[in-house]
């Protein structure tokens, strides 16, 4: 099946599943949800990559595999966040509701179809794999998983560890950093960006692999700029105030870097 075809099916798919999710988000009054389907919603694309393509079938199946197992570590720890505060809603999306007071449901239906566009932008480096048919692993794509296996630790391990502080009821208002979360202010999401570049080093050893390099420069620009890091840091400021102004004076913002001091110069990784 070409490739274009694979992904135009992938869209219309993907489409009509967040116009669904949609209406069940207004009915629970929780449009949090969005972010569990989005995450999991990478592992069905993949498979169906690899099912309908028509490359080597161990590579087909590596990369599922990897997705799969990604999309569902973050999809679960996601759902337990959003269960776990339901019916209150992440502070993000309260903001949304503020900003577009005035159409809201127009713009949030939009919202949740721009998720679905994104998922198979994103979801570039695991159709070209798939259609891959070189009948072996080249050095690129071990290196690929290997640093997907890193950065998949250090994201479970930052997760673990802001839940750990979160439930220490001494915690409470205080800012974690403690662990990974001393040297960046977001180390989930510094290690969340390394498994898309993980990604890209897979696609890579493939034909056109270079179009995957879209995917982490997606995903960083979003993070930094749109709904990660902005939006994450908003909403600490407002529950944490001088406490979390103190934190970003002296803690890397995404890069792990070595905290400084109040009183040193300027912070150079972020």
């Amino acid at each position: 099946m070409p490739a274009l075809t694979l992904v135009l099916l992938a869209l219309a798919a993907l489409g009509g599943a967040f116009a669904a999710l949609y209406f069940l988000a207004r009915r629970l009054d929780n449009y949090g949800i969005v972010d569990v389907a989005w995450a999991y919603a990478f592992a069905p694309v993949a498979w169906f990559y690899a099912a309908a393509g028509t490359g080597w079938l161990p590579r087909r199946v590596t990369i599922a595999i990897l997705v799969t197992l990604w999309a569902a570590r973050l999809g679960t720890h996601l759902l337990r966040r959003v269960a776990g505060h339901h019916p209150v809603e992440d502070g993000r999306y309260g903001q949304l509701r503020r900003d577009w007071a005035g159409n809201f449901a127009a713009k949030m239906f939009g919202f949740f179809q721009l998720q679905a566009v994104s998922i198979v932008l994103l979801a570039v480096p695991f159709l070209l794999p798939a259609l891959n048919p070189t009948p072996a692993f080249s050095a690129l794509e071990l290196a690929g998983v290997a640093l997907w296996l890193l950065a998949l630790a250090g994201e479970a391990t930052a997760d673990a560890q802001l839940a750990a502080f979160k439930r220490d009821p001494a915690h409470r208002g205080r800012v974690c950093n403690v662990g990974l979360w001393r040297y960046s202010r977001h180390p989930n999401y510094f290690f969340e960006w390394l498994v898309w570049v993980a990604y890209l080093l897979f696609a890579l050893a493939s034909p056109w692999g270079w179009l995957a390099a879209i995917a982490p420069a997606a995903i960083l620009y979003l993070l930094l700029r749109v709904t990660g890091i902005p939006l994450t840091e908003e909403q600490s400021l407002r529950s944490k105030g001088d406490a979390y102004r103190a934190y970003q004076r002296t803690t890397s913002a995404f890069v792990p870097w070595f905290p400084r001091s109040e009183g040193s110069g300027p912070q150079t990784p972020h």
